[in-house]
């Protein structure tokens, strides 16, 4: 199984390099003349000369606002391609945490809303329906089915780290922390124990994942965070 420190997919040639990781990471891309990226809106840090942007709803106006509404991203995408060989790109994602290039050859990932940040050209991004397994997730109904060949970019709020399952093997995750999934890994949302202990223990709901294949999860939760930050704000006086 490819792992999160390989550069590109055998037959891709885009460069990676991940900078700063794991706490304030950065991706530096290096392409060949002819070669295109596809990005989250807003993901564009620095590129050299030689890159041409365009910006599109990659696929229609319904598949852009289904990836926007149901998926967690941004409606309009961007594509950056390369008019000479060695044009750099750098992107980074919107949170301070890590990014992770995860070739694919074929296969298809589950990705957590928000969690996606750019990918080559031969890789699809599009929404899958969660049912009710995510039905009662802070996280959200849908996550993204990415598929294809080439390289992708994920990211994470905090760091990223993976966990290879075997066949059978269990490992049970906060959904405030799963980034992303193989296909192989069946997985089940349900409470953290009782009601008093889904509401009061701070956990909230779980993931159950089996393997076989790999999952990765991220140190820190963006909706824990939210919900330490929102008491300490100001609150409007009320006269």
């Amino acid at each position: 199984m490819s792992g999160p420190d390989e550069a590109a997919a055998e037959g891709a040639q885009m460069q990676t390099e991940i900078l700063y990781s794991p706490a304030y990471a950065a991706a530096k891309l290096t392409l060949e003349a002819g070669e295109s990226v596809r990005a989250e809106s807003g993901a564009m840090l620095a590129m050299s000369p030689g890159l041409t942007m365009e910006t599109s709803t990659q696929g229609g106006v319904l598949k852009g606002l289904r990836r926007a509404v149901l998926g967690g991203e941004s409606f309009f995408m961007n594509t950056f391609t390369a008019q000479a060989a060695g044009a750099e790109l750098y992107l980074a994602p919107a949170l301070s945490g890590d990014v992770v290039a995860w070739p694919l050859e074929g296969n298809t990932l589950f990705v957590q809303s928000g969690s996606f940040l750019a990918s080559s050209s031969g890789i699809e991004v599009d929404t899958k329906w969660g049912g009710g397994k995510t039905f009662f997730s802070s996280e959200g109904l849908f996550v993204l089915r990415i598929s294809g060949h080439g390289n992708l970019l994920l990211s994470s709020y905090g760091a990223i780290h993976a966990i290879d399952l075997q066949a059978g093997q269990s490992y049970t995750v906060d959904t405030g922390h799963m980034v992303a999934w193989t296909e192989s890994v069946t997985y089940q949302v349900r409470k953290v124990g009782g009601w008093k202990s889904t509401l009061f223990s701070g956990e909230g709901l779980v993931c159950d994942l089996t393997g076989p294949g790999r999952i990765y999860v991220q140190t820190r939760s963006q909706s824990a965070f939210l919900n330490w930050l929102l008491p300490q704000l100001p609150q409007p006086s009320s006269s």
